[in-house]
């Protein structure tokens, strides 16, 4: 299926082109959300309101960027809480605080992992604006981030993170269904930082433009929890396994460790079995975070998780920290951005 996507999305041409007009209802449908979204806005958020997100579809690192977010707000003294759709996930009642001990079929895996990698409250609603006033009700912190809510145009936000994986960029530059893409380009022009997951993003000008890389930091067992340098994977045969939005850039990062590397590609966010868990003699199972919180119920001990942690540059944090900073001196910040936003 990634193949296929990369085909028919990611090259230079347009083969769906016969699908224009559905492209073009999507457009029609997308902006009329927007609009009755901002039409209907009726409660300011007394807190700054992060919101990281993408334009096109599939996976683009937005997780890890919100880990890298939360960890830096909490060094400069802020208490963050992350809000989620939770997708994957049902539960009884809503909104719901994660903790790393939830069932991912309960809050969906993204939630799980970031309460467990973030050591801040995760709350999951599908509908983030109510998860974010319960969230301030609770007094879990004074800064909200969205994992995931670009489009989600209920939430009223103060600064966006257009998140882009820079091998793919912008693939043929088309909406969805004949390219990639959720939104126009033109969407950028009100966003506030552009990311680019590993490497500089040809193509798109913005005034905010920054790298994110993705650094392997450690190999966990997920039965014994012990923990490994991921260079112990050189030379070492392994059955990469991978649920998730963009899977070849996890089966690019382990061979790039020198493993020798048995792909098995799933889709994002599929329910693992113990039979999507079978490897041969001598393999390592190794898969990422995300989807390791699915599995640890079944896992064998030969089964790795693969931690990784996003890196930005110095300049990225301190324009991002200056712009958190402006919201908590202006008392009435978040209607003024969505009115930009708008």
């Amino acid at each position: 299926m990634t193949a296929l996507v990369d085909r028919l999305w990611y090259g230079d041409k347009r083969p769906l082109w016969p699908l224009y007009p559905l492209a073009w209802l999507y457009r029609a449908i997308a902006e009329n959300r927007r609009r009755r979204a901002w039409l209907a806005r009726n409660e300011n958020i007394p807190v700054p309101v992060v919101v990281v997100g993408n334009i096109t579809a599939g996976g683009t690192g937005k997780s890890p960027l919100t880990s890298a977010l939360v960890r830096l707000l909490r060094e400069r003294g802020w208490q963050p809480v992350i809000l989620s759709r939770g997708y994957g996930g049902k539960a009884d009642r809503y909104p719901l605080l994660v903790t790393p001990e939830t069932g991912p079929d309960v809050a969906g895996d993204e939630p799980v992992m970031l309460a467990a990698e973030s050591d801040c409250p995760v709350v999951v609603d599908p509908d983030r604006k109510r998860g974010a006033l319960w969230a301030l009700d609770q007094k879990l912190g004074n800064i909200l981030v969205c994992d995931d809510g670009l489009q989600h145009y209920r939430l009223p936000r103060d600064i966006e993170l257009a998140v882009f994986d820079a091998a793919r960029g912008i693939g043929n530059g088309a909406l969805i269904p004949v390219g990639p893409l959720r939104e126009p380009l033109e969407r950028l022009a009100s966003v506030d930082f552009v990311i680019a997951n590993g490497g500089h993003l040809g193509g798109i000008e913005h005034e905010h433009q920054f790298t994110m890389n993705l650094a392997p930091t450690e190999l966990r067992n997920l039965v014994t929890g012990d923990t490994l340098s991921p260079d112990r994977l050189r030379g070492q045969p392994v059955r990469a396994v991978a649920g998730i939005g963009n899977p070849a850039r996890f089966f690019d990062t382990l061979k790039g460790l020198g493993a020798q590397v048995r792909p098995r590609a799933l889709p994002d966010h599929h329910r693992f079995t113990p039979e999507d868990l079978q490897s041969e003699q001598g393999e390592w199972l190794v898969m990422t975070a995300k989807d390791a919180v699915k599995c640890r119920g079944f896992a064998h001990d030969n089964a790795w998780v693969l931690a990784v942690k996003a890196g930005l540059p110095e300049s990225f944090a301190e324009a991002f920290m200056a712009s958190v900073n402006h919201c908590r001196q202006s008392p009435d910040s978040n209607e003024t951005v969505r009115t930009h936003h708008g």
